[in-house]
């Protein structure tokens, strides 16, 4: 097993607070603010092990920039999860993979209260105005961007039992758009929207006997974009608690995968239409030109991709890992026909990023950066970073030898005048120290700039968010 996955797959060591990071090169003087990464920081409690890259118990990091320094801290998300686990030495919450070991005394229990976790680990956003971890779970953590103290929870919808969240809310102006799925006899997808100082709304919604996982969905000016892969689960298994949350679902291709277009203002259903199947974590963005709705994600052929992500099978050290590949999809929401679809980039990338403060449902982006697998090796988790050019199809690719980089979040240069003026932030775990450092990448030529290095390996995590104030 290589050093790093014993490392990226272990339990962070402390809960630091540096006033300054040693670092190697100059940043750029408008390189100011705080970038805020959420993701494990243990997957070891006691001796259980928890199974799943998905699984591990969420930490909190935050860097901050100012005057050319960069300071850090780390922090574990305060919840019942993380905190039964600590006091118990022992898995206490059924995560994505991992479920607890119970006694038939427990399992009958868990039917009448499910104990899903409520370690929001997988994303961060700014939610009018409150700082929030997103997970899939019903309730999201608020949490102090200063301390990063929890201080409260958040919810998308009235009815918070008994349904799972997508973890990347759209945002427009100061109107917050996510998706939930509501399990039960009768199964919902509820397109919600939250005005600042109002109830959530429910905007759309769709029966669905067997609800599929959905990790995100699109939006564009006029439409709500639902992709419902033919991944899909029995409603009743997950109430009912058959097996640890994803492992209730079941890969049926024959259903193809299901694509529903929703009118944004007055939520009707305008289109229906189903393509051949396909599986995918991310949209990417979504925009309308010429009467057609077009929108992006990174697709593979199949949900092979989370099997990749089971931690005996990354250790393992002799699979190769699935990459996506960025597809684009056409289709007309008020007139006949079904969908097309061209790759655009076929480089293997996850966890992809762009100008979405400045792009987003604007048709001229062309930048796509995500973490990717170097074909030359046989990997069996990200190694490289790698620029995604979506009019030419041809990519950049920043890697360094045993070094394992995280999401590279895109910071826009506030003067610039050509899209990728810019710089991207990553975590990169570096094998060889034991240890990981933050990367400042050129993202016009991806050309390293600076470095801060960490004096601790953080654990190989998921999304983060750059805010220029907190």
């Amino acid at each position: 097993m290589r050093k790093a996955y014993e490392i990226g797959f272990g339990n962070s060591e402390q809960e630091l607070v540096i006033d300054q990071l040693p670092l190697s090169g100059t940043l750029p003087e408008w390189v100011q603010g705080t970038l805020l990464r959420n993701g494990p920081g243990m997957f070891n409690t006691g001796e259980q092990n928890l199974r799943h890259w998905f699984d591990g118990l969420a930490m909190l990091h935050k860097f901050t920039f100012r005057g050319g320094k960069v300071s850090y801290a780390n922090k574990f998300l305060e919840c019942n999860a993380y905190e039964e686990a600590k006091e118990e030495g022992k898995i206490a919450y059924s995560e994505f993979a991992t479920d607890p070991c119970y006694t038939l005394f427990d399992r009958v229990k868990e039917v009448f209260n499910p104990g899903f976790t409520d370690s929001a680990k997988v994303n961060i956003a700014k939610l009018h105005g409150q700082f929030v971890a997103l997970g899939e779970p019903s309730l999201q953590v608020e949490f102090d961007p200063e301390t990063l103290e929890s201080v409260g929870v958040f919810a998308y919808d009235t009815k918070v039992k008994r349904h799972v969240t997508t973890v990347h809310p759209h945002l427009e102006d100061d109107t917050i758009f996510n998706l939930t799925t509501r399990f039960g006899r009768v199964s919902n997808y509820r397109f919600m929207k939250l005005e600042r100082e109002q109830p959530p709304q429910l905007v759309s919604k769709q029966r669905v006997k067997e609800p599929a996982y959905i990790h995100s969905f699109g939006m564009s000016p006029n439409y709500l974009i639902l992709t419902e892969y033919p991944f899909v689960v029995n409603p009743l298994s997950i109430l009912f608690h058959a097996k640890p949350f994803i492992e209730n679902y079941k890969w049926k291709p024959e259903r193809g995968t299901r694509i529903f277009i929703f009118n944004r203002h007055n939520g009707k259903l305008v289109k229906q239409t189903v393509t051949d199947p396909f599986f995918a974590f991310h949209h990417l963005n979504a925009f309308e030109q010429n009467g057609e709705l077009i929108f992006d994600l990174v697709t593979y052929p199949d949900p092979e991709i989370i099997d990749a992500f089971y931690l005996d099978r990354i250790k393992a050290d002799d699979k190769k890992l699935p990459g996506g590949e960025i597809r684009r999809f056409r289709l007309n929401p008020n007139g006949k026909g079904g969908v097309t679809s061209e790759i655009l980039c076929d480089e293997g990338v996850e966890l992809p990023r762009f100008d979405y403060d400045s792009l987003n449902m604007d048709g001229s982006y062309r930048y796509v950066y995500s973490i990717g697998v170097n074909r030359e090796k046989k990997n069996s988790f990200y190694d490289q970073i790698v620029k995604s050019d979506l009019k030419t199809g041809k990519a950049k690719i920043w890697k360094e030898e045993n070094c394992f980089p995280g999401e590279p979040v895109f910071l826009p240069n506030p003067d610039a005048k050509r899209e990728d003026d810019g710089v991207n932030l990553s975590i990169v775990l570096d094998e060889a120290n034991g240890s990981s450092f933050l990367l400042v990448l050129n993202s016009s030529d991806f050309s390293e700039i600076a470095r801060a290095t960490i004096p601790q390996p953080v654990l190989f995590g998921y999304h983060g968010n750059f805010y220029k104030t907190i």
